[in-house]
């Protein structure tokens, strides 16, 4: 792993791929931990922070550009926030099962599914990983 390759990329490359390495983590822990605690919700609200300002962020990141200077990466982006505040609302109107389910499905497929496409051949994270 050669995170100099990270650092030295355009911004906002870099700050988008540590907050998603974060929030990978903060999420991996929320999804073991005990739910409805302070903590849970405390922690909860970084990880969403960490989630917006990885779909914010990657609408300034235009490497593959197949709709103008988009690509469907980014309606995931406008899918992700639109989630993000839709867990929320659910969790604030009581509904627990959809907050629960959101959210797990918003750290596999925005986070886990998505990331697995970072390191397709001529990607920032597969130089970093592969240092190809």
């Amino acid at each position: 792993m050669d995170l100099n390759i990270l650092n030295s990329a355009d911004q906002p490359i870099p700050f988008h791929a540590y907050a998603a390495f974060l929030a990978v983590i903060l999420g991996g822990i929320q999804l073991t931990r005990p739910k409805g605690t302070g903590s849970h919700k405390y922690l909860g609200y970084i990880w969403v922070l960490l989630m917006l300002w990885v779909s914010i962020s990657s609408f300034w990141i235009q490497t593959i550009k197949i709709i103008g200077p988009f690509s469907p990466i980014h309606f995931l982006s406008i899918f992700t926030i639109w989630s993000v505040f839709e867990a929320i609302r659910s969790v604030r109107n009581g509904n627990i099962r959809r907050h629960k389910t959101m959210m797990k499905l918003l750290y596999l497929l925005a986070l886990i599914v998505t990331g697995l496409f970072t390191l397709l051949p001529e990607r920032t994270m597969n130089a970093v990983l592969f240092g190809l």
